[in-house]
């Protein structure tokens, strides 16, 4: 099937993203498995092609703006969700190592799949839920950055993401435009799990009028070993 990738072409540019025409085809490749495997497992509600490379695959590589994607770091990509943003940086940027976690196990399976399609290396799709994950010793503390387009309170997500960070790692959440309020309130808790807000970084989706931020978090030392607490909680019951 064609498509137009004009959009793409554009968003990478002002991002400052230069793919190979393999690496175009394989986001190609990942959006017609998604749209397929969409039919009979809830992965986006977004589906047109122009939709999807804004607010999926641009808003995914938007990374870029507040790392440095070119050193060989280790990412963590907590609920996954169908992949993103892990799967387009895995794309976009191969000397990432990532590992996408995911507790919806049909999510996890479908990750796999376009894993070996695409024929990708250093990348590992896993089910769990981070309350357990992040006590297991080859998870926790051994991150560079967690990433998380989660929808989920900052607070929460904190908890769920600080503990698979190392010391002098960051954790980087991304948020829509509007965030003031809730980065206020989860200072304590960032502060709780070690960490510390760096900077909000506040951007527009290349080509669009959506507005994004992304709250980045330095880990200064080692988090508590009571975080996170048992499942459910950390949604329940903010710190």
């Amino acid at each position: 099937m064609q498509y137009d990738t004009q959009k793409m072409e554009n968003g990478l540019e002002s991002l400052g993203i230069h793919l190979t025409d393999k690496q175009l085809n394989q986001f190609l490749i990942f959006y017609e498995k998604l749209i397929e495997k969409n039919k009979v497992v809830n992965l986006t509600a977004i589906t047109e092609f122009s939709e999807v490379v804004e607010k999926h695959f641009l808003d995914s590589l938007s990374l870029i703006k507040v790392v440095n994607l070119k050193n060989p770091l280790k990412i963590l990509d907590l609920g996954t969700g169908a992949g993103f943003p892990g799967i387009p940086l895995k794309i976009a940027f191969p000397e990432l190592e990532i590992v996408l976690m995911d507790s919806l196990n049909k999510r996890v399976l479908f990750l796999q799949e376009v894993i070996s399609d695409l024929n990708l290396h250093k990348i590992s799709a896993l089910h769990g839920r981070a309350e357990e994950i992040a006590r297991k010793i080859e998870y926790r503390e051994q991150f560079d950055i967690c990433v998380s387009r989660a929808v989920a309170n900052l607070s929460s997500l904190s908890e769920y993401c600080i503990p698979f960070v190392r010391q002098g790692g960051r954790f980087i959440s991304y948020k829509s435009g509007e965030i003031e309020e809730e980065v206020l309130q989860a200072k304590k808790a960032v502060h709780l799990l070690g960490g510390k807000i760096l900077e909000v970084e506040k951007f527009q989706l290349p080509g669009t009028d959506i507005w994004r931020s992304f709250v980045c978090v330095e880990k200064l030392r080692k988090t508590p070993k009571t975080y996170p607490r048992k499942a459910g909680t950390p949604t329940k019951d903010p710190l």
